[in-house]
């Protein structure tokens, strides 16, 4: 029977058709009136030719958006961890903005580590950036030896399996030109400027405590959750290069909120995946309902040229083939004035530059050309000429 539909149902709507009515005892009759819905379905879904599909995705993005709340912050109902939803993050997706408000990340673990709390909870603290006022109680300044003295916080170097020798390295790394001392058996450190003036011990004290030590750069929070049978570290800050880096990571499954990272470490396809998922999931999470093929449309859009291009008047709208397209987006005066500078065509094949001229847009009823076949002929009485018969 199925074999039958191959040519008019996709493969892949088969395949779900045979995996859910693999444990169901179904007749003939049944089987038959079952794909023939499917068929249905899937016709109906189709798109017809000559439809203006772009009006129409902007319409469906255009009419929701205004429903949406103006500015959101969580992450799924864990308040711990704040990210960008609602229409301020579906406007970085479009613009494709490089540095977004709120990075995050999924880290999924290997099977070894992702079942225990005790697995998770230690990879996530390693993966925590630790800067030095992390680990120090208290900052004073000597005034007379034109020094910042630095007592650490013994617990919380503990607990972070942070070394004496790690802390020291990490000054002298981020400080250069500084002294860096350790006195009273590891307690205290004292950092001393070349400089002799006070002002420079104020500034290196400020500089000292944002001196990354330990963990992964740019990962501010972690979060490790239970989802199903194992536990995964949600994260506040982004660093998808180094972290996948880790043994205990999948990096087949990890992913971040940051289109060009996946892109720089998965690939285009990634990216493109990337503004699928999270334009979807900021429309459902507003409880809204936009038909998948138009972010997918969209996404495919930005991604087509192998790097990612926003919807702006220097990304895909400045690109457009027609100069009237591209002036009525954004700065008409330049791209006319550029346009005439060259003496750019207009072949008014799309939507917008029709409009403008007052001519039936290239879409729908006015996308065919209507051909007359002439037979015959048939003599004007009045006239006396022949004319030809339709």
């Amino acid at each position: 029977m199925i074999e039958e539909y191959q040519d008019k149902i996709p493969a892949p709507l088969l395949e779900k058709y045979e995996k859910l009515t693999k444990d169901i005892k179904l007749t003939k009759e049944q089987e038959k009136k079952i794909l023939e819905r499917l068929e249905k379905e899937y016709s109906d879904a189709k798109i017809d030719p000559g439809e203006s599909i772009g009006v129409v995705t902007a319409e469906s993005f255009g009419e929701p958006g205004t429903q949406m709340t103006m500015k959101v912050f969580h992450f799924a109902g864990v308040a711990e961890v704040q990210v960008t939803l609602g229409l301020p993050r579906l406007i970085e997706i479009f613009d494709a903005r490089r540095t977004i408000s709120t990075p995050a990340m999924e880290i999924f673990l290997h099977k070894d580590y992702s079942e225990d709390v005790k697995f998770a909870r230690n990879i996530a603290s390693q993966i925590k950036e630790t800067k030095f006022r992390e680990i120090v109680s208290s900052f004073s300044i000597n005034v007379l030896n034109l020094q910042v003295e630095c007592e650490l916080n013994k617990k919380n170097i503990r607990d972070l399996k942070i070394k004496d020798e790690e802390i020291t390295e990490a000054l002298n790394k981020g400080l250069k030109g500084i002294n860096v001392k350790l006195l009273n058996k590891g307690d205290t450190i004292v950092l001393k400027p070349n400089s002799e003036e006070l002002k420079d011990v104020y500034k290196l004290k400020e500089k000292a405590k944002e001196v990354f030590i330990k963990g992964v750069s740019g990962i501010t929070q972690v979060l490790p959750v239970k989802q199903g049978n194992e536990f995964v570290i949600l994260t506040a800050g982004s660093n998808l290069k180094d972290v996948i880096k880790l043994k205990e990571v999948d990096e087949s499954r990890t992913k971040c909120n940051n289109i060009f990272e996946m892109q720089e470490v998965y690939g285009i396809e990634a990216a493109r995946n990337t503004i699928i998922e999270e334009a979807r999931k900021v429309i459902q999470d507003q409880g809204l309902d936009i038909d998948i093929r138009h972010i997918m449309f969209i996404a495919d859009l930005m991604t087509a040229g192998g790097d990612i291009k926003g919807i702006t008047r220097s990304g895909i709208t400045g690109e457009k083939e027609s100069v009237l397209a591209r002036a009525s987006f954004e700065t008409p005066i330049k791209h006319l004035i550029d346009a005439s500078l060259i003496g750019e065509e207009d072949h008014l094949s799309s939507v917008i530059e029709n409009v403008i001229l007052n001519q039936p847009v290239p879409l729908g009823t006015g996308l065919p050309g209507l051909v007359v076949k002439m037979a015959g002929e048939v003599k004007n009485e009045k006239s006396g000429r022949s004319t030809e018969k339709q």
